[in-house]
């Protein structure tokens, strides 16, 4: 009997310690997913669901152990039950159990499962059992192939998206182009002086009014000022702007007279 006893007291030793490691692991990977969702990252959720599954492992093996006492054959009884608040039982369950009456010990202490999904378990059972093993071997087929097709287009969008982050976006402007586009179109720049002829409007400096006789009219212009009624002033003839010589400039047959600085028009 204490050669059992010491067995079983072993036993139950590894696995509160399995059973304390695999809490830890679920612990830190709840907390992780509350307080990190943002910056986690798929590889460090797979480590973690990898560590959860060699723990879970390895209670198993810890179960099935040659050594290990069949725990089912063990039968717990409660012995006092108390409505008052338990501050052993408080600090032995973390807090989660605080008395230790008879509303959760029917649930502490159950070894088998409720009324309602026992039931259960025996109708999926039962349907089971009915189905043949042809037709059983048809679904699992179906079921696979409906896995492929779905496992197939997840890792179609997985590669269409890596490739089009890695892909530029195509380019549709000139920033040049656009650039010189602004500035013309706010403050001027590259647009040309040139005017087309008879475009020049009235009372703009060194322009032409509107009697000048531009480019490939012959004659002298004579311009008028206006002074007393029967008073003609003399003009002097126009001199020729000769602008063939030079480079870059266009041109010109305008020819302007000149008004004699000793006449004025209001001098009687």
């Amino acid at each position: 009997m204490q050669r059992e006893e010491k067995q079983l007291e072993a036993s139950l030793d590894a696995l509160l310690s399995q059973v304390a490691d695999l809490k830890n692991s679920l612990g830190s990977f709840i907390c992780k997913l509350e307080n990190e969702y943002g910056r986690l990252t798929w590889p460090s959720v797979l480590d973690s669901f990898a560590l959860l599954s060699g723990q879970l492992n390895t209670l198993n093996k810890v179960l099935k152990h040659e050594k290990t006492p069949l725990f089912r054959n063990q039968v717990i009884i409660p012995l006092v039950l108390s409505p008052d608040r338990d501050e052993d039982l408080m600090r032995q369950t973390e807090g989660r159990v605080p008395v230790f009456s008879h509303e959760v010990v029917p649930d502490h202490l159950r070894t088998k499962p409720d009324p309602e999904v026992e039931e259960q378990e025996k109708q999926l059972t039962t349907d089971a059992a009915r189905i043949g093993a042809d037709a059983a071997q048809k679904q699992i087929q179906s079921l696979n192939k409906m896995c492929s097709n779905l496992l197939e287009k997840i890792s179609k969008e997985e590669r269409e998206s890596e490739s089009g982050g890695l892909r530029p976006n195509k380019q549709t402007f000139n920033p040049t182009d656009t650039n010189a586009l602004v500035a013309a179109v706010a403050f001027g720049k590259g647009l040309s002086n040139w005017r087309p002829s008879g475009s020049s409007g009235p009372g703009q400096p060194g322009q032409p009014g509107a009697g000048t006789i531009l480019a490939g009219t012959s004659g002298l212009q004579q311009v008028q000022m206006a002074g007393a009624p029967s008073q003609q002033q003399p003009m002097l003839s126009g001199v020729q702007m000769a602008q063939a010589g030079q480079p870059g400039k266009m041109p010109s047959g305008i020819k302007t007279n000149i008004k004699s600085a000793s006449m004025h028009p209001y001098q009687r």
